[in-house]
């Protein structure tokens, strides 16, 4: 057969094998429609549009034939009964931060963030690199779920205060809205800690239900108007170095989908993890500035106030590591990490973020 002759066929069988292949292999790719509540209100763009940019990946990826749809807070369960609904198999996953059920075990505020714990790229770090993953989802499986990181927040400011902090003894009596296990410690300094939902609590601060609260940062603070009530902004937010969302996913479903669709999932929820903090990273020096031209006050948690917060986490985890096994397994594992990770840090991060925060005051 001639050179040109034997290309030509080879061509034709190229095309041919191709032409029978795409089919077989989209026929073997089912059509699944899941649904997965959030615990966040459609006014958080970032939090509840990196939920709907995890479902466009993961239906781009199959072709249009694994579809999820989003749903905000309340529009199926409310914001804080998310896990529960997943559990139950009344939804097949959803979208939450598990330090809000750390009422059934004070293990899940790992999933989120420990007070005094990891900030964003050390809780990457972890749950990739380290024991976190499989750890939480030891945890995880005995409410019958599994859960992928999806989106984080970065560091997170103090909230808004109607009063100065200025001492310990201010934090006596303070009805603060204050997410997840944080509350417990600041209990034992005297506040008085409140779990709500994003939506409800605006109308609490306005109503003096409550004295102070926090959320996430500049970006969503001012969406969410607090500046309008309580001025003083106080920075940092130490219960969370980082804030960190989880799918939680129906064990039984999760094992039901084939192969590739569980992988889709998984690359999905990363590309969202580095799209939530990528618009958080952008959207919050702005959105800082334009607080502080509405009045809000910037105020440092002084050191003796952060110093007795810390002091009395340690009191805390030493309590639940002697009652609770899976708390004091994770415990032990992030404070190895975090304490190696911060004198890596000290040295290179901190050295060139200091250095260029010195320089930008010159310009």
């Amino acid at each position: 057969m001639k050179r040109r002759e034997f290309l030509k066929s080879a061509g034709v069988g190229l095309a041919a094998s191709t032409a029978v292949a795409a089919p077989a292999i989209a026929q073997s790719m089912p059509e699944i429609k899941w649904r997965m509540p959030t615990s966040w209100p459609k006014s958080l763009d970032t939090l509840y549009g990196g939920c709907e940019y995890f479902a466009k990946r993961v239906a781009e990826m199959s072709d249009n034939k694994f579809q999820i749809q989003v749903f905000a807070a309340g529009e199926i369960v409310p914001g804080l009964q998310v896990l529960d609904a997943v559990q139950n198999g009344t939804v097949e996953m959803g979208n939450t931060a598990s330090y809000y059920y750390w009422g059934k075990d004070a293990a899940f505020t790992f999933g989120t963030a420990l007070p005094f714990g990891l900030n964003t790229r050390q809780m990457n770090a972890w749950l990739r690199f380290g024991e976190g993953q499989n750890l939480m989802n030891e945890l995880f499986a005995k409410y019958n779920c599994i859960g992928f990181a999806s989106g984080n927040t970065g560091a997170q400011m103090g909230g808004f205060f109607r009063k100065e902090i200025k001492t310990v003894d201010d934090l006596k009596g303070l009805k603060f809205r204050v997410g997840g296990f944080a509350g417990t410690i600041l209990q034992r300094l005297g506040a008085v800690p409140q779990q709500l939902a994003a939506g409800d609590i605006y109308p609490a601060l306005e109503k003096g239900t409550i004295d102070a609260a926090e959320w996430v940062g500049p970006y969503d603070d001012e969406k969410l108007g607090f500046v309008k009530i309580a001025p003083n902004y106080y920075y940092p937010g130490w219960w969370e170095g980082c804030g960190q969302g989880h799918n939680l996913i129906n064990l039984a479903k999760w094992n039901e989908l084939p192969k590739v669709y569980r992988s889709m999932m998984e690359v999905a929820g990363g590309e969202a993890w580095g799209w939530v903090i990528g618009k958080y990273d952008y959207a919050n020096p702005p959105a800082l500035k334009k607080l502080v031209s509405q009045g809000a006050m910037l105020r440092a948690f002084s050191q003796p106030v952060l110093e007795a917060c810390y002091n009395a986490a340690q009191e805390v985890y030493a309590d639940h590591n002697k009652t609770n096994p899976m708390f004091k397994k994770l415990h032990e594992s992030v404070m190895a990490f975090r304490n190696d990770s911060i004198a890596w840090n000290q040295v290179a991060e901190l050295g060139f973020d200091t250095f260029m925060m010195r320089m930008r005051a010159r310009t």
